[in-house]
């Protein structure tokens, strides 16, 4: 059994069901795909947890469905940012406290804003980054919902090929 983490410990204190699915880590291959087929799971079902940041109201944790892209639009719109982008790999760790790949809204290191994609509507049970490689949580998309205070909003559109 993999440690518990952060992520882990803070749905057990909220009393929330939960499931843990360790995978194989390829640091060269991150993948919200590729994370699915390890899983067995849909990469629909998979929800990558970005991270922005807007001129105004600083840093938003975004969580879309792993087959799909952030619209920047979108979301600078819902955060109320005239513009927002990414925010860079080597800032991850030091905002969040979790590296690309582990990164998760679940009990990140300071709380920011989260918007979660309204597709994760549409599931009965979803999977998120557990704050680190190889570990993801599969949980109730209501669940979900609630234990990062999220707002449901539509955030992704299909990738370009």
């Amino acid at each position: 059994m993999a440690a518990k983490t952060n992520a882990a410990r803070l749905l057990d204190q909220l009393g929330v069901a939960y499931e843990i699915r360790e995978y194989e880590v390829d640091p060269n291959d991150l993948a919200a795909e590729t994370v699915a087929a390890k899983i067995g799971f849909p990469p629909e079902q998979v929800f990558k947890t970005l991270v922005a940041r807007g001129e105004r109201n600083g840093p938003v944790i975004v969580v879309i469905p792993g087959d799909q892209e952030l619209d920047l639009k979108a979301l600078a719109s819902v955060a109320g940012e005239r513009k927002i982008q990414l925010v860079p790999v080597k800032e991850l760790q030091a905002l969040t406290g979790y590296i690309r790949g582990g990164v998760t809204a679940l009990a990140a290191k300071r709380e920011f804003p989260v918007f979660v994609d309204e597709t994760i509507e549409s599931f009965d049970k979803v999977s998120v980054s557990a704050g680190m490689r190889g570990v993801q949580i599969l949980i109730s998309p209501n669940d979900y919902i609630r234990a990062v205070q999220a707002t449901v909003v539509s955030l992704a559109r299909p990738k370009r090929s």
